[in-house]
């Protein structure tokens, strides 16, 4: 039972995966945990193994480290493996025992904690100055980035967020019942100035209902309903680099947004 009795067939280790994948709610994790599966089955199909045991997680364990990975990478990497041990448990495909085994390998240390990037108001005053106005593009691009700037959600969250989400409480403007990271549903404060760059660009076009940021493609048209949360990455760069805060990204951004919301009154300076 120490075998995984699915190493050999592709539509056990996918039925496997599937579980583990389904067991976390996050589409970020998702990715990162069918990345790091694929991975040790494509490490564990080249050459002959003693099965899932520790010994075998120990020396996966091992190459990662070979690889050079840093810890964050490696203990994400560990922790999708150790998800499908228990996944293959309650299954009935591996022992209790070794699945406690498997448990025990050490991932790697998380050594301090890294302070990361942030801006001053100068800087996200220039930031949020960057896009063009006069296109609908930039519009757009300047309602997202006062959104990351003043309202500090994650880059998913800003390619989910929906015009029934912006809402009036106690006379002033709200995100209202936004779920985030691990389905926790909150409701954000929304400064005067983020609001007019929203209606600066929802106005032009067209914007009444559904998802509040949309694609907009050559020609300056808006085509169709919905923006992943990659564009607004990728969207991010240029401006950055323009602004001169290159390498800024939107976790960033929410990181000076909350700074700017702990000194109180900076969040209301920013003007569009």
């Amino acid at each position: 039972m120490n075998e995984l009795t699915v190493v050999d067939k592709a539509n056990e280790w996918r039925r496997m995966k599937s579980l583990v994948l389904d067991s976390v709610a996050s589409p970020i994790t998702k990715r990162v945990y069918n990345m790091a599966l694929d991975e040790f089955f494509d490490w564990y199909r080249l050459e002959p193994r003693p099965g899932f045991t520790k010994a075998t997680v120990n020396a996966w364990r091992v190459t990662l480290d070979e690889r050079g990975l840093g810890s964050s990478s490696i203990i994400i990497r560990m922790s999708a493996i150790r998800q499908l041990a228990v996944e293959a448990t309650d299954n009935g495909l591996l022992a209790p025992e070794l699945a406690a085994g498997i448990q025990r390998v050490k991932s790697a240390k998380s050594i301090g904690v890294r302070a990361g990037n942030w801006l001053s108001l100068k800087q996200a005053q220039t930031l949020l100055n960057a896009p063009d106005i006069t296109t609908l593009k930039g519009l757009r691009d300047r309602a997202i980035i006062a959104v990351l700037l003043g309202c500090a959600l994650r880059r998913s969250e800003v390619a989910a967020l929906t015009m029934a989400h912006v809402q009036q409480r106690d006379g002033r403007w709200c995100i209202v019942d936004l779920y985030g990271k691990h389905r926790r549903v909150r409701t954000i404060p929304m400064p005067a100035w983020v609001k007019v760059a929203i209606d600066a660009w929802t106005a032009p076009a067209g914007v009444v209902d559904g998802y509040l940021f949309r694609p907009v493609i050559r020609g300056d048209q808006v085509r169709g309903k919905v923006l992943s949360e990659k564009v607004v990455w990728q969207m991010l760069r240029p401006y950055a680099k323009a602004a001169g805060v290159a390498g800024i990204a939107p976790h960033d951004c929410r990181r000076t947004a909350a700074i700017f919301q702990a000194a109180s009154s900076s969040s209301r300076m920013i003007q569009v």
